[in-house]
This record gives structure tokens, sequence and C-alpha cells, in this order.
């Protein structure tokens, strides 16, 4: 799943068993860390790219057998090691992080695809690996949901994005709906941005349930977590219906009576 906004899918830390919460957090620190450097504060370009640059050679320490530098690391690569986990996910998150600061703008679906394949899919690759569960079949299923996972945080956040001067929209697909960047900017929400965001809401929810039997082939606790998950992608996007797509004025989350129905739906064999 993303690592940017968790707070849509907090059932993760609820369900996790509690010997597998110790490298879980050492996941997300590197990972929110990463992210932080690529978004927070008034850095600049250089000054980020650097920092994720020294992400990197700590990493390369790791691969090398060598001790990191800083107590995040340290923690990390007692994790790799202690459960065989693969490093090349690693790096993937620290190219789409750096990929974040330099990039601003994705011509089309193809290359915003393999933006996710690397900001979203590796944290799905690693959660298998720590179940023991990454078999190609599981790794395809997890690719497909993290993917619709991270399109769906980008519908919803529209504007978080732009004050950032971000678009996740492929370009192609703006003009083909002739949607504008000013149109965007001014956060007008007109007959043509509700065919565009109809068009990505298809598209997230097919993705997602094109990954869908991963929640009923994984068993107990992380069967249900992964179901939760692939719930509440759903149910974001049902509320991005629900508002006629003005996700502008109307930013869909998940609120305590969302739990309910994505529980009731969570059954095995739900989707």
């Amino acid at each position: 799943m993303p690592v940017e906004h968790y707070e849509n899918f907090p059932v993760a830390s609820i369900l996790m068993p509690k010997r597998l919460r110790r490298p879980v957090a050492a996941i997300y620190h590197f990972a929110r860390a990463a992210d932080d450097i690529a978004d927070e504060g008034d850095l600049p370009d250089a000054e980020r790219l650097a920092q994720l640059d020294a992400f990197r050679a700590e990493l390369n320490r790791i691969a090398s057998d060598e001790m990191p530098l800083t107590p995040l690391f340290q923690n990390l690569a007692a994790t790799i090691r202690e459960h065989a986990l693969p490093l090349q996910p690693h790096y993937d998150l620290l190219d789409a992080f750096s990929q974040d600061v330099v990039q601003k703008r994705y011509a089309d679906y193809p290359t915003l695809l393999d933006y996710c394949r690397r900001s979203a899919n590796p944290v799905g690759i690693l959660m298998l690996h720590l179940y023991g569960e990454a078999t190609p079949v599981n790794l395809a299923y997890s690719d497909a949901i993290c993917t619709s996972l991270q399109l769906i945080n980008f519908w919803q956040d529209v504007s978080k994005d732009d004050v950032i001067h971000r678009i996740y929209l492929p370009l192609d697909e703006m003009a083909q709906y002739g949607v504008s960047e000013t149109q965007l900017a001014q956060k007008i929400c007109d007959e043509n941005w509700r065919k565009l965001m109809k068009f990505q809401v298809d598209r997230a929810r097919a993705l997602m349930l094109q990954g869908a039997p991963l929640g009923s082939i994984l068993t107990g606790r992380i069967g249900l977590e992964m179901r939760m998950i692939i719930a509440g992608g759903l149910r974001i996007l049902d509320k991005i219906e629900a508002v006629d797509y003005d996700v502008f004025r109307r930013r869909p989350v998940l609120r305590p009576f969302d739990w309910v129905i994505m529980l009731a739906k969570s059954a095995p064999h739900s989707y």
C-alpha cells in the first residue's frame, strides 16, 4: 500500500501480528523519512536529492554487509537480515521519492504506472515477504492492489497535490477530456472534469478488483487485513462518486461508520 496516507487504512496496525510490528515499523520509518525528505519543508531540490542519495548509500552498506551509519538504517538492516527481505523494493521507493522532487507531471498512464510500480508496489512486496506469502501469483495481485491504492490517493488529493505543483492525472487524458491545468488550479468541477474523474475512478476500481482475490488467498489475520484494505480503497472510490467527483471541495475520507461497512464487506470471497 502507499506509505503517504496510512490514516485511510489504519486497520493494518490493528491486525498486525505482534511478531511483525517491529519489522513493519522499521520499514515504515524508512519510507516515511524518505518521503518527508521529498515533500516536507523548504529545502532546495538539490539538498533533497542529496539526502536521498545518503539514504541510498546506507542501503549500499546493507547490501555490502557493512554496518549502516544511522540508527534508522541499523534497525532496517536488522529487519532485512532477520526476514531475508529483498533490497530492491527499498531502492525502488527511494527512486520514486527522488522522482517526486524533479518530476511534477506525467505525460500518460504508462509513465504514471511506472511511478506507482516504485512508489506503492514495494510496500506490498515487502509485506508479503514478511508474511512468507511472496508467491508470483500473490505478488501480481498485490501490485494491482497497491497501484490502485496509489491512484485512489491521487484522485482523493488532487487539490493537495496542486498546492505543491504536482499533477498526477495523465496529461494526455486531461487533454482528451478537455480539462486544463488552469481549470484544475481554479477548482472548476464541470462536466468535463466529472467525465475525466469518472474514467479515473472506474479504472482504479477495476485494478483493485483485479487484485482482490489476494484477500481470499491469504488466510487468518493477514487475509482480513488485506480484505479491509481493499474495502477501504473501494469505499473511497464510492465516496468520490457520491460527491459527484468534486474532490476540490469535499475530499473523501473514511469515517467511523465506513469501517462498519468495510468490515461487513470483508468476509472471504466478497469480491
